[in-house]
């Protein structure tokens, strides 16, 4: 199976390119929402997180505290590095794995911080979806309803805008219709699925 990283900023669509492809049968496989998954009660990754931060990371009902979690890890990179050495191994082996059990010719895993976890090896192709950083902020503004300063520490935490295109195989600008995004995933679409067979044979 051809593998896809799909990529971008905050703000620039990701989740509504994804849904594109989804539309045409395409496997997607999401790191955010596997990332919440490994961490829900019971699960081994809570486990380890509760042995390397205390009890206190437990809401009263077992789950993860997430606001205190944040906090936690705000401004202290060695705890955010703790953090990221337990939940990284498991997510990607998950999306992995999750992505080997649908029967299609290529399959997407959607990841924010691709380039920044430096997890490229297993991947064929890296889709970068772009858009102005002024779109970003203003589409973030509109959606979550932070602060301007805010939604700038989140951006400073990603890899900027050049270093991502110049990591890109493919590239999906999104300032435009939602018609004129269709037509460019239906057109990598198309692509993916002549390469995949290339591939294949």
């Amino acid at each position: 199976m051809l593998t896809i990283g799909l990529t971008g900023g905050i703000g620039c669509g990701k989740s509504t390119v994804t849904q594109l492809f989804e539309k045409r049968n395409v496997p997607v496989v999401d790191a955010d929402i596997i990332s919440h998954t490994i961490v829900q009660s019971g699960q081994p990754a809570l486990l380890q997180l509760q042995q390397a931060f205390g009890d206190s990371i437990l809401l009263p009902s077992g789950a993860l505290n997430r606001d205190y979690l944040r906090d936690l890890i705000f401004n202290n990179p060695s705890k955010k590095e703790t953090l990221e050495s337990i939940l990284h191994p498991i997510i990607y082996k998950t999306m992995y794995q999750t992505l080997a059990s649908f029967d299609y010719p290529y399959g997407i895993l959607s990841i924010p911080l691709l380039l920044e976890t430096k997890h490229q090896s297993n991947i064929d192709r890296i889709l970068v979806i772009d858009c102005p950083e002024a779109t970003q902020i203003k589409r973030v503004k509109a959606r979550d309803q932070l602060s301007d300063s805010m939604i700038s520490s989140i951006m400073n935490a990603q890899c900027t805008r050049a270093f991502r295109l110049s990591q890109a195989d493919d590239i999906i600008t999104n300032v435009g219709s939602l018609n004129s995004l269709e037509k460019k995933v239906e057109q990598l679409h198309n692509f993916y699925l002549e390469m995949s067979a290339g591939k294949t044979k």
